[in-house]
């Protein structure tokens, strides 16, 4: 059951990664530009709420499972950066250098748990 939840939360911050991809291409390329209240925050704290419950549940099961390529420290990172690229992602001035390598970042490692709870 816990990985389940795992794999459900894991896959729900996926899908926000490459809707941060995408809101970041629209506004640097397109110049589309989101209303901070009506878009960006709800947006920001919807992310923030599966994130924290993600990074909580993978903690508790990274506590009673042993996995050689997963770590406490990656657990924080990633969660970090999905927190910093949900708003970054709406701000076109955001270096892309940074921006992107942080993205493929969260997802490499996202993709990882996938494959390691689909065992």
């Amino acid at each position: 059951m816990m990985s389940e939840e795992i794999l459900h939360l894991t896959e729900k911050l996926l899908q926000y990664n490459h809707l941060f991809l995408k809101y970041y291409q629209e506004g640097r390329e397109a110049g589309i530009k989101h209303d901070f209240h009506d878009f960006i925050k709800p947006f920001a704290n919807e992310v923030k709420e599966i994130n924290d419950e993600w990074k909580r549940a993978m903690k508790k099961w990274l506590s009673v499972t042993n996995y050689k390529h997963l770590h406490l420290k990656q657990i924080d990172t990633t969660s970090e950066h999905i927190e910093q690229l949900s708003i970054q992602a709406f701000f076109s001035e955001t270096s892309k250098t940074r921006f992107l390598n942080s993205q493929r970042t969260v997802e490499f490692f996202l993709q990882e748990i996938v494959k390691e709870v689909t065992k």
